[in-house]
């Protein structure tokens, strides 16, 4: 794949950011194109076609690849010329789901913040019904283990509050708390997790955040470069926000 990552990487077709080609991501074999027209499209398709017959007798499953058109602010197309891999028209959909990461046309994390919210439900409740009897350190361990890992929380910088508050408050992380050790459903949730030494909700969306932004400036890879330079980077502002809200607060 290394291969085909510089050859992409160097045919000057698709997106780009200050000079920097950011028209193809890949980890292990999951690669994700991008252009900003159908045309790069295409020609970034044929390369990976011809690359993978040419170089190891390969051909790509189409059935297993899609197309996604984000939306350019509140503009939709709805009428798109067809997107082709080895002569079969790619199917187009609305959101994709890579490396476990759901991404939408419209760039909302809302339908990434559920999949999360499902998830902690399922794990919150294994937790209760198993460790019920279990000590209290004991508690907070498994707690800290399996509720506030947060998959890709760091990435989320577009949602509605309704969604982050779902996560948040109903039946996941406070109340998932209160249910494992057994406390009131209205108490008060910075109470019980300052008496444990366990992070809220805020402190660990904090926490990510600057770790994510900490790493992002220390890597070596180009594009991760290009993209954290940027003042107007969504990531960047979320971070700011993040991080001053509770200043706000405060004052």
């Amino acid at each position: 794949m290394n291969g085909l990552i510089v050859e992409l990487s160097r045919s000057n077709v698709g997106c780009s950011i200050d000079g920097v080609a950011v028209n193809n991501i890949s980890y292990a074999d999951d690669m994700v194109l991008l252009s900003p027209s159908i045309g790069a499209l295409r020609r970034l398709l044929r390369t990976c076609e011809s690359y993978a017959e040419e170089t190891h007798g390969l051909k790509y499953n189409a059935s297993k690849s899609e197309f996604m058109v984000f939306r350019a602010g509140s503009k939709s197309y709805q009428s798109v010329p067809p997107v082709t891999l080895n002569g079969t028209p790619l199917n187009r959909v609305k959101e994709v789901k890579y490396l476990g990461h759901w991404v939408t046309e419209d760039l909302c994390d809302n339908r990434d913040i559920e999949r999360e919210r499902r998830a902690l439900a399922v794990r919150c409740n294994m937790l209760a019904r198993r460790f019920a009897r279990c000590s209290g350190d004991v508690k907070v361990t498994l707690f800290k283990a399996y509720c506030q890992s947060f998959y890709t929380c760091s990435l989320w910088v577009s949602y509605t509050q309704r969604t982050l508050s779902a996560l948040r408050v109903r039946v996941q992380y406070n109340d998932a708390y209160r249910m494992l050790f057994g406390l009131p459903r209205h108490c008060s949730a910075s109470a019980m997790f300052a008496a444990s030494g366990t992070d809220g909700f805020h402190a660990i969306m904090r926490r990510r955040c600057a770790s994510l932004l900490a790493r992002l400036r220390g890597s070596p890879n180009t594009i991760v470069d290009a993209l954290v330079g940027r003042w107007d980077s969504p990531m960047l502002r979320h971070w700011m926000r993040c991080h001053t809200r509770p200043l706000a607060c405060i004052i």
